[in-house]
């Protein structure tokens, strides 16, 4: 059966998703994966290999911060790369996202 709609919808975004978070603040991938999951209902399992290519892209770099709670966590911040990547792909979606939408409000 093929994947719905929804699903490859959101697997289309999910780069600039990531990207637009990281864009806010530095992020580490559980604390992305949360925001996505309750934002758009993406689960984690995707991020994790998401964040290796991005970072493997050059999109994307890593640093360990000390944490109270456990091990060290490996937060992501974007690189200069990153950030020109999520304004290209920003101004694509508006793009893209505008022209489906004028194709949609003239539908019946």
């Amino acid at each position: 059966m093929p994947e719905s709609i929804e699903i490859q919808l959101k697997k289309g975004a999910l780069e600039l998703c990531v990207l637009a978070l990281l864009s806010q603040h530095d992020s580490y991938a559980y604390e992305i994966a949360s925001r996505l999951s309750d934002a758009i209902g993406m689960g984690e399992g995707t991020i994790y290999p998401l964040m290796r290519r991005l970072q493997n892209d050059g999109l994307v770099e890593t640093y360990l911060v000390e944490s109270s709670a456990g091990p060290p966590r490996k937060y992501y911040r974007l690189t200069e790369a990153g950030r020109s990547s999520f304004t290209n792909q920003k101004a694509a979606w508006s793009s893209f996202s505008g022209a489906v939408q004028d194709i949609l409000g003239g539908a019946k």
